[in-house]
């Protein structure tokens, strides 16, 4: 390892990546040497994983099986009011990508939602209101005549799908083109982390799980990745809270049916009865993405290519995720240890991830030039 002082990132989930990815950027535009420290991430699963192809991956790797799209929640507690400004900073993000970087699998695209029953905080947005709490345009609610039957609420926007293995693909590259270092571990304690290097700084805990957080908890999804071809990403919430969605995957990755959302749920295997399930609704979705171009599902249930099951466990956290930084009560080195949490983002690791590398960077630089600073976040 490098004789300077290491900066240690645990996970490479997409808050992982993407904090290796902005802390890279932050020291070398900074150019000072006292600024210039390794950057090593150390993870258990890597991405690289194509659905349909042999599994590198477990369950527990979710930033691999996610949809992935940006769908703005209305901000209407203040969990969800911190999640839209991180949410807001990433939509500002994929801006930049999708115009700089068009390859590394965000695209744009338009979001189309129906509610069956829609709360307050639905009810009351409008085009002014969400674009200034998204970042993101086009918000046009539809007129009554324009929904389908069961449905009370209707609008589209402009927003972006992501292609998951690409996109975290794509981090790593770049991350290690900036001179980032890599290594597999399965780290048992996020502590260990300092005893892979005599010169650790610090290290930022993006291991999703929290190393036994008694508020960490698995929240079970189940999608089908299909051949169905669409061109935008619809979603429609029933009455009882379940969800039924179509996100495309541009660059050749299919279009993803879902999904599920089963809190405590430990299941990785797929069950077929929800396959069927997830397809059926999938196919009544599919001719409202063309919107009045298209009256009729362009396949059967039968004839649909179902590519892969995907099953993930998103790491969800009571209350949100864990931003703060910590310090042991008693030091075990004279350099000090340095902990900042990042993690519980639930499925909500692609939209705010952008938006938490940034705070994650806010937070390094003080401490690197004074580990006494340490101050929570969250």
């Amino acid at each position: 390892m490098s004789s300077g002082p290491s900066v240690i990132i645990i996970g490479a989930g997409v808050i992982g990546l993407s904090t290796a990815v902005r802390l890279q950027e932050k020291f070398q535009d900074d150019g000072k040497s006292t600024l210039q420290p390794l950057i090593l991430l150390v993870a258990k699963e890597w991405p690289a994983a194509i659905p349909g192809a042999p599994l590198r991956h477990s369950a527990d790797y979710a930033s691999m099986w996610a949809g992935a799209h940006v769908r703005p929640i209305p901000a209407t507690t203040p969990q969800l009011r911190q999640e839209a400004k991180w949410l807001k900073a990433t939509v500002a993000e994929f801006h930049r990508q999708v115009a700089e970087e068009p390859a590394c699998g965000v695209t744009r695209a338009a979001g189309i939602e129906y509610l069956e029953a829609p709360d307050e905080g639905y009810l009351k947005q409008d085009a002014g209101a969400f674009a200034a709490e998204t970042g993101l345009s086009g918000y046009k609610r539809y007129e009554p005549a324009e929904l389908p039957d069961g449905v009370a609420l209707g609008f589209e926007y402009d927003t972006f799908c992501i292609n998951a293995p690409v996109y975290c693909e794509a981090l790593l590259r770049k991350f290690l083109l900036m001179g980032g270092k890599t290594m597999k571990r399965d780290l048992k304690s996020e502590w260990e982390a300092f005893s892979i290097t005599e010169n650790a700084k610090l290290v930022i805990n993006a291991s999703g799980t929290g190393f036994g957080d008694p508020k960490v908890f698995p929240t079970r999804g189940q999608t089908v990745v299909t051949d169905i071809d669409v061109p935008a990403t619809v979603t429609r919430q029933y009455k009882d809270g379940t969800w039924s969605f179509l996100i495309p995957r541009f660059l050749h990755g299919g279009t993803i049916v879902g999904g599920t959302k089963e809190p405590g749920d430990w299941r990785s295997a797929p069950c077929k009865c929800t396959r069927t399930q997830l397809l059926e609704n999938g196919l009544k979705l599919q001719p409202l993405t063309h919107k009045k171009s298209c009256p009729a599902a362009d396949k059967t249930l039968e004839a649909i290519r179902v590519i892969s099951d995907v099953v993930g466990r998103r790491p969800t956290r009571q209350g949100g995720m864990r931003l703060e930084v910590e310090k042991p009560a008693v030091p075990r080195h004279a350099r000090g240890e340095v902990l900042i949490h990042a993690y519980g983002a639930g499925g909500r690791g692609y939209e705010i991830s952008w938006g938490v590398a940034d705070e994650v960077v806010e937070m390094v630089l003080p401490l690197l030039a004074d580990p006494g600073q340490a101050a929570a976040k969250l």
